[in-house]
């Protein structure tokens, strides 16, 4: 009996070999990360020429928004914090007081509305190339991460995640896995008790993932972006590659016929190559499930636990139907294979809520895709 036991302690069988168990801590935390929303442009890729002050904070994501996200039946938001306000040159661990007093306002309102929330430090791409080519930047941020974990540390570990750093955009790789292991050691050392996210490398995608060696950090969870293919979840985008704001209703699923249609509006031959391919490509719910089934794979190889905390198709030119379809593909896929997510995004380009004239208007094509209820 205790040689069992102990076999099971330690992850093999009765014959010696290795199990797919995973860490206990992160796959218990995880249940409160099943369905998420992300509230972009409150905290990071803030618009307005004034741009992060008191009157934004208190108007762009309100209390009844909060209300609202719980009662369509989210159970956890992915918050976007920009460091870039609160980051002082070679001070970085001194955070102004001021800023987290909103931010802790953000947070408690999350909180108080029974969700967890992943604070997800979200900067944009100037600090990021920074972190690609300084070394001396790497040990400010390591910095402001162990202020800010402490800071945070006293709430609830079960519900409040720290997420290290969202799509890093570096293209080397194995800077990125040095990076990543010092900044999480910083969280772990402001924050001993709480969770940790960790992405790979670039725009976090499963390809990025799956190419990452665990940290040596038993208390992670493991997440990626998923929005493939791009060229159908970023039609009508106005950044990211330049042709994509000349494609529009492009379907899902994929169809050659349709795809050489929306081709036929693409200037320039060369990019209306890709479009042509993606109606060949057979992106379909069995394609979308394979791609996640290779990020389940090397979950259970390293025995971590997974979770998708953005995908989503910009709502601007895809046809409703077709989005409502993609969602729904890759949202039952994440499901089928146990991973937690996290739409993107709230508001935004991509919402599951529209914002005008003061009222906020629930999609509720988006709210069905992603087997939520109308409130």
């Amino acid at each position: 009996m205790l040689v069992a036991m102990a076999m099971a302690l330690f992850g093999v069988d009765s014959r010696g070999r290795a199990q797919n168990t995973v860490s206990p801590l992160p796959a218990q935390r995880a249940r409160s990360l099943r369905r998420g929303i992300n509230l972009s442009e409150w905290f990071a890729q803030v618009y307005d020429p004034r741009g992060y002050t008191q009157e934004h904070f208190q108007a762009w994501t309100t209390p009844e928004d909060i209300a609202l996200i719980q009662k369509m039946g989210f159970d956890h938001v992915r918050l976007s914090v920009n460091p870039a306000p609160m980051f002082r040159h070679n001070r970085a661990d001194e955070i102004p007081v001021e800023y987290l007093g909103y931010l802790d306002a953000a947070v408690k309102s999350i909180l108080d509305h029974g969700l967890a929330v992943v604070i997800d430090i979200h900067p944009d791409s100037d600090f990021k190339q920074k972190l690609a080519h300084e070394d001396a930047f790497v040990e400010e941020f390591t910095d402001y991460w162990r202020a800010f974990a402490k800071h945070y540390s006293t709430l609830d570990p079960e519900r409040v995640f720290f997420e290290i750093l969202n799509e890093p955009e570096m293209q080397d790789r194995y800077r990125w896995y040095g990076v990543e292991s010092k900044l999480a050691a910083a969280i772990r050392e402001g924050a001993p008790r709480h969770t940790i996210i960790a992405a790979g490398a670039r725009w976090s995608d499963n390809d990025d993932l799956i190419f990452l060696d665990p940290l040596r950090d038993s208390n992670v969870i493991y997440n990626f972006h998923f929005y493939e293919p791009h060229i159908f979840t970023h039609q009508g985008a106005t950044w990211g590659v330049n042709y994509w704001h000349f494609v529009r209703g492009l379907s899902y699923p994929s169809n050659p016929a349709l795809a050489a249609t929306t081709a036929a509006n693409i200037p320039d031959s060369v990019n209306r190559l890709p479009v042509i391919r993606y109606g060949m490509d057979h992106w379909d719910a069995t394609r979308i499930d394979t791609e996640v089934t290779q990020v389940e794979a090397w979950a259970r190889e390293h025995r971590v636990v997974i979770t998708c905390n953005e995908f989503g198709v910009y709502r601007k030119a895809a046809e409703p139907g077709d989005r409502a379809r993609w969602l729904t593909d890759v949202r039952t896929a994440l499901e089928r294979h146990d991973m937690g997510w996290a739409m993107w995004d709230y508001s935004g380009g991509f919402g599951v809520v529209s914002k005008a004239n003061g009222k906020t208007v629930v999609d509720e094509l988006t709210v069905k895709a992603l087997g939520l209820k109308m409130p």
